[in-house]
């Protein structure tokens, strides 16, 4: 049993920020001696700007299912030579939920994770980030963009107007409607009572749309007895994590945590 060291990291995104965000992570990890890829989801190679400017004609985004983007991640770890580690945000976070509990990795990131089946939680901060995306009552041929006053709500709160723009415009693209309600199904359906590979949750007390109690309730959800299952809050973090200045104490704990887990 070795300490989780000299694994490839793949990182995975959510479904509203660009995987450009990851960068400063690829190279600070790069920096101590790993591996690191960034992938797109399917249909949103391009930068964040060129993703909104396909609107409202990209179909092949629309249509997108949450079992493509799955197939999708499976498809480039099956490649690797060793199970990598994955680091994940938001629903990124959810799909790391499940490649752990389907034994493809070495470890897992899940870092303001959305929330597996059954652990959903009537936040209300959370539901007010998501049911607009959702569109339950609008036509699923068009992708979702949220504008600038929702991002501010479920993304940027807590930043000064400056930095809300500045992260809308660099990082905010449009998601599959179809991959926002396939995340409330039995697809993504976690069997917590199995042996699994180390998985850590790092939640923030600031974030709107995916509340701490929201990833505590799903963290207990785990059978600790039998596997690594491990939890760290930062205090007054919103859902655009990755990005704040403090970042960096994210990326540490992570760090450390990969230095002790045995896998």
């Amino acid at each position: 049993m070795n300490a989780i060291t000299k694994n490839t990291i793949v990182f995975i995104t959510g479904a509203f920020i660009s995987h450009t965000i990851w960068k400063p992570w690829t190279e600070w990890f790069e920096s101590r001696g790993y591996k690191c890829i960034a992938p797109a989801w399917p249909h949103k190679e391009g930068t964040a700007e060129e993703l909104r400017d396909r609107l409202p004609n990209d179909r092949e985004l629309a249509g997108t299912r949450l079992k493509d983007v799955i197939n999708h991640y499976i498809a480039i770890i099956e490649k690797l030579p060793v199970k990598p580690i994955v680091i994940g945000h938001s629903l990124g976070g959810l799909i790391v939920q499940l490649l752990v509990n389907r034994e493809l990795v070495a470890a897992g990131i899940a870092i303001h994770s959305a929330p597996a089946y059954g652990s959903v939680s009537l936040e209300w901060s959370s539901v007010r980030s998501i049911w607009k995306p959702l569109g339950l009552l609008s036509s699923s041929k068009k992708a979702y963009l949220m504008d600038q006053k929702e991002w501010n709500y479920a993304i940027a709160n807590g930043m000064n107007a400056q930095e809300q723009k500045d992260s809308y415009q660099n990082f905010a693209i449009p998601a599959s409607k179809l991959v926002l309600r396939d995340a409330l199904t039995r697809d993504t359906k976690i069997d917590f009572k199995k042996v699994h590979p180390p998985i850590l949750f790092v939640t923030g007390t600031g974030d709107h749309m995916t509340p701490e109690p929201v990833i505590y309730n799903n963290f207990v959800k785990y059978d600790p007895l039998h596997s690594v299952t491990d939890y760290k809050e930062f205090k007054d973090r919103n859902h655009f994590v990755l990005a704040l200045p403090t970042w960096q104490e994210e990326a540490d704990y992570i760090y450390e945590w990969l230095q002790v887990v045995k896998h």
